[in-house]
């Protein structure tokens, strides 16, 4: 515990690579999300762009310059590709999401996100310093699942909405595309002033870069 509440250099930074959706797609998020907010007062996946991480949250005490130009190699010669949405299915734990990690059959993992998440997480891996807070993102094939948040962390605080807040989010009229086509991917840099706790309450992003596949 003594750990996870020291500062770590570079602090109150955090970067993350981005997959990013088509504007359509974007705004179905940013629709679902703000009814959310304004239903529940939920509004971690709303302190986000849309977006599905590739490499989140990670301490790299480098320059911006540093991650550009690593992740520009990782990108060299790699293209766009379509992505399915699935819809809403529960994530993780106790969140709900659009399910972009699978095709359009629903079960079958998308081998182009998962190709394209291993090599962001292999350029990145080298410039990550240690930090107590959050926990380290590492990438795992096998765990690891492409998705567009829409509701997510305030429900540890609140786990007693989890089964309404769901019930509210599959009956919005709140359409999205079956499919779109992938090839941008941003590099964005997060600050909060405690990592330690619920740091979506003041969680803050910066855009920094974006790369065309």
């Amino acid at each position: 515990m003594t750990a996870r509440l020291q500062r770590a250099a570079g602090d109150p930074y955090r970067y993350g690579v981005y997959l990013r959706p088509d504007p359509v797609t974007s705004a179905a998020v940013i629709a679902v999300t703000t009814y959310i907010r304004a239903q529940f007062g939920l509004v971690s996946s709303g302190a986000f762009p849309p977006h599905i991480t590739l490499v989140g949250s990670q301490h790299l005490p480098v320059t911006p310059d540093a991650i550009v130009e690593a992740v520009t190699c990782a990108l060299a010669g790699r293209s766009g590709f379509d992505v399915h949405n699935n819809g809403p299915r529960p994530t993780g734990s106790i969140g709900m999401a659009y399910d972009v990690h699978h095709l359009a059959d629903g079960t079958t993992p998308n081998q182009d996100v998962l190709a394209l998440a291993a090599a962001v997480h292999a350029a990145v891996d080298p410039l990550t310093g240690p930090a107590p807070n959050p926990a380290p993102h590492t990438f795992d094939p096998d765990t690891f699942r492409a998705h567009l948040s829409l509701v997510s962390h305030d429900l540890y605080a609140r786990p007693d909405l989890r089964a309404e807040v769901f019930e509210f989010i599959q009956g919005l009229p709140v359409p999205y595309p079956e499919r779109f086509h992938a090839d941008a991917v941003a590099l964005y840099r997060t600050r909060s002033d405690d990592w330690t706790g619920r740091w979506w309450t003041t969680l803050t992003w910066e855009h920094m870069h974006t790369w065309r596949l």
